[in-house]
């Protein structure tokens, strides 16, 4: 019997869900790279890159998503002006704001960049 090909969005990692109550609870957690992704469901461009995110973020990453109208005092305390935003922690320490295409080569050299850095102080 022949082999089906696999379609890779159904293989798609989720985004994990953040809050107030979560945030910082839920990254301190996380062992490797944590991506955070400041996103409203109004933004076209935040629905684009939240479906492309997975798809593109390094495998071993922990892919979370803050939804600005439902956690706004998250994105005031981080300086959100613009949507949608990346960032970067990694084993529960902020590392930087990225700012590249979500892309598997540009997302994966964006990480890697800031990861040679030591962590940033949060905004």
């Amino acid at each position: 019997m022949p082999e089906i090909p696999q379609n890779p969005a159904m293989n798609a990692r989720v985004l994990q869900p953040l809050d107030e109550s979560s945030y910082y609870r839920l990254l301190a957690e996380v062992q490797g790279p944590a991506l955070v992704l400041f996103s409203s469901p109004a933004c076209g461009t935040c629905r684009v890159v939240e479906r492309q995110l997975p798809l593109s973020a390094p495998p071993e990453a922990n892919l979370f998503k803050v939804d600005v109208q439902v956690a706004a005092a998250l994105a005031r305390a981080f300086e959100v002006f613009h949507l949608p935003t990346l960032l970067l922690y990694y084993a529960g320490h902020y590392h930087a704001r990225l700012n590249c295409p979500v892309t598997p080569p540009a997302l994966h050299s964006a990480i890697e960049q800031a990861l040679r850095q030591p962590p940033e102080e949060e905004p």
